[in-house]
This record gives structure tokens, sequence and C-alpha cells, in this order.
């Protein structure tokens, strides 16, 4: 595929953006058939595009034969219903060799996480992404968040370079991100993707959308599918009363419980699909499972999302 047409199925998406776990099974390996399963139940239930091994599907802790498989089985259970995604990263070396493992497996795109440990500066950083983006025919979004943080100036220079098609926020400064979006429009004249990729951005997706970043991944779509699907139709639609009834309801407090526990955002939702039926494994170290206590707040947080759902009925 290339860039265009991915860009333009994200562009307008008829549900959240999917971001599924990478289930393991009871010996810790990857369990490629409850892989499938996931993926292909957030399809069927409304995802607009799967995001595969990306930070809720614990790239970082993937080997690259277990990378390229699972990418492979999500291009698989997607069936090419909606575009697959596969996540890129640590130095620009290793970078390009999972860049063209998504590229064999089937993938439609790249999301480029930031570079691995190094705080480098603007120019090292604008030639990382443009290495990257070159190294494959897959359109390339780029995640700024942590040591991956962007001038106007640099993503000027990133819209310019072919391949490159958005940027993925997970720094939440929306000053910055206001003269970026200002400054891309400027001097660059073709459409540009921007996404809101902070966890749970439906916390702060009212604010993003103020000033005109629309898209958004969502996580909690991994095990509440229903209730992501909901707050993105009301917020599609101006339904403001059931956009924040599931923010006062729901969404902020799974935001202070996800607070409650270093690497939350990724093992407190492998709970929340666990505890939907779909035994997905626990997540690899250093990340580490919430507690019991936890897991029993997750549960009952789900019952009353579900609950705030049938209230709008």
């Amino acid at each position: 595929m290339t860039p265009a047409p991915l860009a333009a199925r994200l562009r307008n998406p008829s549900g959240p953006l999917f971001f599924p776990v990478t289930a393991y099974g009871r010996d810790g390996s990857i369990d490629l058939d409850v892989y499938r399963t996931h993926v292909r139940r957030g399809v069927e239930a409304g995802a607009a595009a799967v995001f595969a091994c990306c930070g809720t599907g614990e790239f970082h802790a993937l080997l690259p034969e277990e990378f390229e498989a699972c990418v492979r089985a999500a291009v698989e259970a997607a069936e090419g219903r909606v575009p697959v995604v596969a996540g890129a990263g640590y130095g620009t070396a290793l970078a390009v060799r999972y860049a063209r493992l998504a590229e064999r497996a089937g993938a439609d795109g790249l999301l480029a996480m930031p570079p691995y440990l190094v705080l480098a500066g603007q120019e090292g950083l604008l030639r990382h992404y443009r290495e990257l983006a070159a190294a494959t025919s897959l359109p390339t979004i780029v995640y700024q968040r942590d040591n991956a943080l962007f001038t106007p100036a640099t993503v000027v220079e990133l819209a310019r370079t072919d391949g490159v098609i958005g940027l993925k926020d997970g720094l939440g400064d929306l000053d910055l991100m206001q003269r970026i979006v200002s400054a891309v429009r400027s001097e660059v004249p073709d459409d540009f993707l921007y996404f809101n990729g902070l966890p749970t951005a439906e916390q702060t997706q009212l604010a993003y959308r103020a000033i005109g970043i629309t898209l958004y991944s969502s996580a909690v779509f991994c095990f509440v599918p229903e209730i992501a699907l909901a707050f993105h139709q009301a917020l599609g639609s101006g339904d403001d009363a059931t956009v924040h009834r599931l923010l006062d309801g729901f969404f902020r407090p799974f935001v202070e419980l996800r607070a409650q526990g270093r690497g939350y955002a990724v093992s407190l939702v492998k709970a929340g699909v666990r505890s939907r039926g779909l035994d997905v494994g626990e997540v690899r170290p250093p990340l580490h499972e919430p507690s019991e206590d936890h897991v029993e707040q997750l549960a009952r947080l789900i019952d009353r999302g579900y609950a705030l759902l049938k209230e709008g009925m």
C-alpha cells in the first residue's frame, strides 16, 4: 500500500484505532492463535485500523522473529478489512530491520517508535526518521514522546519527507502541538495526519480536537470495545452528554487507577482483556502485573462503564 491510500483510510475513521495486546501462552511464548482471535474480535467490533506490536503490544519485549510472526498474524486476522500498522523502533539499524520485517509480513504502514535511550538533537532525529522512511515502501507515522521530541521546524521537514504521513503525539504539550500544526499547515501543501497518542487518549481528546487533531489511539478498546466505540461515535457526532458521562464515569476513574502502578498503561489493559474471557497471558518483564486489588477495581469499573452505556439508550 502506498502512502496516500493508507492516509486516506486513516483520515476519517469509522471507529477507534485499535492497539491490541500481544498474547503469550503459559510458557511465556507468543500465542498466535489467541492473538489472531484478539485482533479479529477488535476488527469485528468496529476498529478502523490495527496498530500491531506497538506500545500496548509490548514492542520492546518482542524478538524480531516474534515481531514478524505477530504482524503477519494481525494481517491475516484483519483480512484486508482495515489497515494494519506495525511498530518499529530502537536505533536506526534495528528500526530499519523491524520495518523490513513488517513489510515482509504484509503490514500497511509503520508507527516509528522513539530511538533507544539516546538524547539526540533535531538533526540526528531527522536523519533517523528519514532513513527509516526510506528503508521500505511503507508509509510511516512518527511517534513523538520521551526522548523523541520535535520542534515545529523539524516536523515541517518530516512532513516534507517522502513516506512520512503523520505525527503521533505522546507528549501532551498542546501549545507545542498547536505550533506544529500551524507551521506544517503554513509550509507543506499536502495533508499531514496528527494523532493523540497519550495513554487513554479519550481523556484528553476534547482538548486535542480543539486544535484540530481528531485521530487518537484507544487502548481500552482492547477490553471494552463497546465503550470505546460509543465514546468515539459521541465525540464525532457532538453528543457531549454521552462524552461527558463516559469521561466522568469511566475514563477518568480508569486513568486514576492506571496511575496507581508503573507500566499499567499496558499491564492493566492486558488484565482487562483477560477479565473479558480471552487469556492473553501476563506481561513480560520488566513490566509487572497489577495487584489483585487493582484488578478487582478494574472489574467493577468495567461493570460501571457498561451500566453507563445502558443509561444512554
